[in-house]
């Protein structure tokens, strides 16, 4: 794996019906409402998850909180250790500063409306996972290599922790490879990822 260059900024802002693919979790989003719209900053969109499709890992939120409403197939979810699937019209409630995962637990397609309550950076953070995983910058779970998750992981802190490798591994890890990572050229962001931006700033 490698990074990707810096092309130029993004161009077309993000509208309701548009859609971010991950192709290696199965997963594909379709924004139903953006975070700069309306009286809040809550993100929604319509989660289709591909059968053996799965979030990259185990991971938390420290900032905001998710609702997952299933519409359609089969969505297993881990809660801090419990374990639970959710079917047709079941409401799975993820409050900040809780481990959870999630995958699809079927044999069809799974579909669930998402609600983030603050989902500006959310939107940022899951532009730029999809379009290194789109451009062939991931591993075949949608992982990025150690120098790119440590420019990306420190990036969105503030937005999703993931589990593995412990906390203050990460901590350590990723302070001696930033330095390395930024010297060879790979960044937290990158701008031909930036609809996100682009949309919230012409609102």
């Amino acid at each position: 794996m490698s990074h990707p260059p810096a092309l130029d900024p993004a161009t077309q802002p993000f509208v309701a019906g548009d859609s971010l693919e991950n192709p290696c979790t199965g997963e594909r989003g379709v924004l139903v409402k953006a975070p700069w719209e309306g009286n809040d900053r809550s993100l929604e969109a319509d989660l289709y998850v591909q059968p053996g499709g799965a979030v990259a890992g185990e991971h938390v939120h420290s900032n905001f909180d998710e609702r997952f409403t299933v519409r359609a197939g089969r969505i297993a979810f881990r809660l801090d250790g419990s374990e639970s699937v959710a079917g047709r019209g079941e409401v799975i409630e993820i409050p900040r500063g809780h481990w959870h995962d999630w995958w699809n637990a079927g044999e069809e397609e799974a579909v669930a409306r998402v609600w983030v309550s603050d989902g500006a950076r959310f939107l940022q953070m899951i532009e730029t996972l999809f379009g290194l995983a789109q451009d062939g910058h991931t591993n075949p779970r949608g992982l990025p290599d150690p120098l790119q998750l440590a420019m990306f992981a420190t990036e969105f802190r503030d937005v999703l922790v993931l589990r593995r490798p412990p906390a203050a591994v990460q901590s350590a890890l990723f302070g001696l490879l930033r330095p390395l990572a930024r010297m060879r050229g790979y960044r937290g962001t990158y701008p031909q990822y930036g609809r996100s931006l682009l949309s919230s700033r012409m609102q």
